[in-house]
């Protein structure tokens, strides 16, 4: 008997999802690609090089130092969760994309198994326009800079799993406007973007650590771009591939509950 916990018997079939949301993007590549660039040069011109002329240094780091890859990993966060949020919902109830593909040889697994991939294509996407921006300003050290590309599919298959959980349980897609702004809000502001964690109280630094994703993702970004790396990374990417696979898993498990009911 199947449970949320069973794991999905996935092929690679999915693959064939992933392969037609890439062949949808690319028809509108210039609009796809276009937002990044434009708001990498808004993040670095209002809080990089504007309250960071009057903050200066954090830790010895030029502030637009410090935020650049806290701007890197929000990407990753937004690209994903939206997708398989807003996106995947439209393609499941408005679209009927998924019916049309589940009526082929493609199994309900294989469908959220492709757009879980495409999720974390998209945050990968995101990262790889953005880089260029910020080598331009000199805010990032290259060669290590290059690792947020796979830590940008990695993070982004994540935040794609817990995006789908969500969608798998929305009554509509303006409920969908909770975990926007109750999730995702909360960690852009609290999770060491914009100020270091150590000025939270120890508690809510627990807190923050324990529960909010995008804390990890910040803190490995950080490492790749000062570059500054550190032991404590292994702990970040074994809590993120731990986290990865329990939503990826569940998703898969909640959206097939949901399409066969």
């Amino acid at each position: 008997m199947k449970t949320l916990w069973s794991v999905p018997p996935v092929t690679r079939r999915a693959a064939k999802v992933w392969l037609r949301n890439l062949h949808v993007f690319v028809k509108t590549w210039k609009v796809n690609f276009f937002p990044p660039f434009v708001e990498a040069f808004l993040y670095l011109f209002a809080i990089g090089l504007g309250i960071g002329t009057y903050v200066g240094q954090i830790d010895g780091i030029p502030y637009v130092n410090f935020i650049a890859p806290a701007i890197l990993a929000i990407s990753i966060m937004n690209s994903a969760f939206f997708e398989c949020t807003y996106g995947s919902y439209v393609r499941m109830y408005y679209q009927k994309s998924f019916d049309a593909i589940i009526a082929t040889p493609l199994s309900i697994e294989d469908v959220i198994a492709g757009e879980l991939l495409w999720g974390a294509t998209r945050s990968v996407i995101s990262v790889a326009a953005m880089l260029p921006v910020f080598a331009v300003f000199g805010v990032i050290s290259f060669p290590m800079a290059l690792f947020i590309i796979p830590l940008a599919f990695l993070g982004g298959l994540m935040f794609a799993g817990i995006a789908m959980c969500f969608t798998a349980i929305t009554p509509g897609i303006d409920t969908l406007n909770y975990p926007a702004f109750l999730f995702i809000t909360p960690m852009v502001l609290f999770s060491g973007t914009f100020f270091p964690l150590a000025l939270l109280p120890l508690f809510f630094q627990y807190i923050v650590v324990a529960i909010l994703p995008l804390t990890h993702i910040v803190a490995i970004a950080r490492m790749f771009t000062l570059p500054a790396l550190s032991p404590v990374l292994l702990l970040h990417l074994t809590w993120i591939v731990g986290v990865t696979i329990i939503f990826c898993v569940l998703s898969i498990n909640l959206m097939r509950k949901r399409l066969i009911t």
